[in-house]
């Protein structure tokens, strides 16, 4: 495999980016990030030409794959003729907040922004001046961006900051609590249960190697957050119109949030980010409330035609039942590939998302759900996945995120002998 202008290029790059990438993450790539050419279906090419069966599909967006249908670039395309943005409304940005609110019920108002990181800030903030209160609770290996209230470690009785620059106050406001821990979570509330102003969770775990829901969970969270006055905030950023469909995770594990964020798939490949929720609360947001959002780029018209297009054409064509039966092959397969060749390591996923974690030392007393939290995907062996197993398939043509903890996905674009091929190349790497 050549990777000489991959290379020269990352030499180049650490001369005018922080660390050669623009997010942390790509750095994970050994020995040097991919710097990719062009997507073509479910493979993208990397400047030296190499071609790679993808399985990050820009972590999660690219529910189509690569090549936009024709209605979906027509869109693009006809929005980007008209002019690149405005900074004033467009019938686009009201066609794609309906579209989410006939299929989502609990979605009665929406605001996009520009990002995950972006809507999970102001969703938190809004939950903080609806209710008058500061602090939240969040899951142990839960992610929401890049925002001082998320960027916490530690537990429920010693929060921490969990990178430079975050300052103590805002982890003093912040109580993590272990993901499908109820106990937990009932503690946190008679502990603090006047000054919560919002649980935020993803539905399941999306950047920690996907950790699902146990039975009744998310009833908990509810019913103590309607016990105490809190609000619930669901994450699915990552889940939203890729788990459960058209009505998103929420709709499959019937979840009934106060407030949601979208991002990922909502934009269709573009920058964009969204909350969504009861009418009674998103009114708390300027200019109908006191709680102040703006953005220059929000309901940029690009990504709002993606957006709309993309999920139009979701509902009008079996992609749903195409990308979740290929990666339930994916994960029947690899299952049975780990049962032969690396019992101790762990098959997860659901519809299309998966991944193959390596986990250890599978807890006797757990065996109804493994695994249960962000704990046992970070007992696993991650050093080997990153450096030894991850470029092992990328020689044989798959490509993976760069870590244990990124969820993989299955595009529209896939086929069954995409599937094949990379079971093959499981097998030959686990063998």
């Amino acid at each position: 495999m050549n990777e000489e202008t991959t290379r020269a290029l990352y030499e180049r790059s650490l001369s005018t980016l922080v660390g050669g990438v623009n997010s942390p993450v790509r750095a994970g790539s050994q020995p040097y990030p991919e710097f990719v050419e062009r997507g073509e279906g479910a493979h993208v090419v990397d400047v030296d030409g190499n071609r790679y069966l993808d399985y990050v599909m820009g972590y999660g967006p690219l529910l189509l794959g690569h090549d936009l249908p024709d209605p979906v670039r027509e869109a693009v395309d006809g929005t980007v003729d008209a002019g690149p943005m405005y900074g004033l409304s467009t019938d686009l940005e009201v066609e794609l907040a309906e579209f989410i609110a006939d299929h989502v019920p609990s979605v009665e108002r929406l605001r996009f922004v520009n990002s995950g990181t972006e809507a999970t800030a102001a969703a938190v903030r809004l939950a903080r001046g609806a209710t008058g209160r500061d602090k939240i609770v969040v899951m142990q290996g839960g992610y929401h961006g890049g925002h001082e209230s998320f960027l916490v470690e530690g537990d429920a009785e010693r929060p921490r900051p969990g990178s430079a620059g975050v300052p103590e106050a805002f982890a003093e406001q912040t109580i993590p609590v272990p993901f499908n821990d109820e106990t937990a979570l009932a503690d946190a509330f008679e502990r603090h249960g006047d000054e919560i102003a919002a649980v935020i969770t993803e539905p399941l775990l999306g950047n920690n190697g996907i950790v699902r829901p146990v039975a009744g969970f998310h009833d908990t969270v509810r019913t103590l957050c309607d016990e105490y006055g809190a609000l619930f905030v669901l994450d699915e950023v990552i889940t939203g119109f890729r788990v459960g469909g058209l009505s998103c995770a929420q709709g499959k594990y019937d979840i009934e949030p106060d407030l949601t964020t979208f991002a990922k798939i909502v934009g269709g490949g573009f920058p964009v980010g969204a909350i969504g929720g009861r009418a009674s609360v998103m009114e708390a947001f300027t200019p109908t409330g006191e709680v102040f959002e703006s953005g220059t780029f929000n309901g940029h018209p690009v990504a709002m035609a993606a957006g709309l297009a993309t999920l139009e054409y979701a509902e009008e064509n079996d992609v749903y039942e195409h990308v979740n039966s290929l990666s339930d092959r994916l994960r029947t397969g690899l299952s049975e590939i780990v049962a032969d060749h690396a019992p101790e390591y762990a098959v997860v996923g659901t519809d299309s998302m998966f991944k193959l974690l390596f986990t250890r030392d599978e807890p006797a007393d757990r065996p109804d759900t493994y695994p249960r939290d962000g704990s046992d995907v970070d007992a696993g062996d991650t050093e080997r996945w990153q450096r030894l197993f991850r470029p092992a398939m990328k020689e044989r043509g798959i490509l993976l995120p760069p870590n244990q903890f990124e969820s993989q996905f299955v595009s529209d674009a896939h086929t069954e002998a995409d599937v094949e091929q990379t079971l093959e190349a499981y097998k030959d790497v686990l063998a």
